[in-house]
């Protein structure tokens, strides 16, 4: 991918009501390179008991890689059961053939105070990273901006990273909402292995109050910056996917995603490349 062709993903949470089969049939169909699949969609990919094999034989056939599952929730709290939950995870990303599992960290408040967020994201690194480097699958750590999370900035995630000598086995993910929330500046392009995209249009909302029900595609009306973060990154050696992750109900309803999609694609990869000029 270069900022002349950046390549697009979904992320299912775009279009949480279809199935997987339907899912990669939309993905195919917007030309896009990968999918990534969810573990919190009731009903649906992981959470109904589909077998992994079936993912893997659905994304083959329509060409398609998967990316990532989405997500091991507050793997910062690291324990007994988060570390059976991240093997079960893993496990199932092997087996259907995904390249990575994205880590979010705990957002309720807890574990934010100075120096106890940089210990407990130390220990879940130095315990996920030989599960991960035995099954061959890549961690994605992803930044939440919100004021309750206990990581907010990409500069931590990447100073424990490279602490623990651990770039192989870990990289992050580039929010473009949850950047916008954080009010981080640094990009990181040569730690980033995965960029989420989605846009947000409400006026009448603070940056504060923002939350994932606002997020929509991103057309000309964005307000987080979408194109300018996308080419800044661009710019800076990023090589991988750009994957679309609205959540906001308006996406989920929209009578024909996969028109909306090209447009946003369109509109994305046209302003991203004049700024990235």
């Amino acid at each position: 991918m270069t900022a002349d062709s950046p390549a697009f993903a979904l992320n299912h949470m775009c279009a949480a009501g279809l199935s997987i089969s339907a899912f990669f049939d939309l993905a195919r169909a917007i030309g896009a390179v990968g999918v990534e699949i969810r573990n919190d969609i009731d009903g649906n990919a992981i959470a109904d008991g589909t077998e992994p094999a079936a993912i893997a034989e659905a994304a083959t056939a329509r060409g398609l890689r998967v990316i990532s599952i989405n997500a091991l929730q507050r793997f910062n709290a690291w324990g007994e059961a988060r570390e059976e939950e991240a093997r079960a995870l893993v496990a199932y990303a092997k087996a259907c053939g995904a390249e990575a599992l994205v880590l979010v960290p705990a957002n309720d408040g807890t574990g934010r105070a100075n120096g106890e967020r940089q210990a407990n994201l130390r220990i879940a690194l130095k315990a996920l990273r030989p599960i991960l480097a035995e099954a061959g699958i890549v961690g994605l750590v992803e930044p939440l901006g919100f004021e309750t999370s206990s990581l907010r900035y990409k500069s931590e995630a990447v100073e424990a990273i490279e602490a623990l000598g651990a770039s192989g086995a870990f990289r992050i993910v580039h929010d473009t909402f949850h950047h916008h929330l954080a009010g981080e500046t640094a990009l990181f392009a040569a730690h980033t292995g995965l960029v989420h995209i989605s846009g947000v249009t409400d006026g009448a909302i603070a940056t504060a109050e923002m939350r994932d029900g606002h997020r929509v595609l991103v057309d000309e009306h964005d307000r987080l910056d979408n194109t300018g973060q996308i080419a800044a990154l661009l710019s800076a050696g990023y090589d991988g996917p750009l994957s679309f992750e609205p959540f906001s109900q308006i996406v989920h309803e929209l009578p024909d995603l996969g028109a909306a999609l090209a447009r946003s694609i369109a509109h994305v990869s046209a302003r991203s490349r004049r700024q990235a000029a």
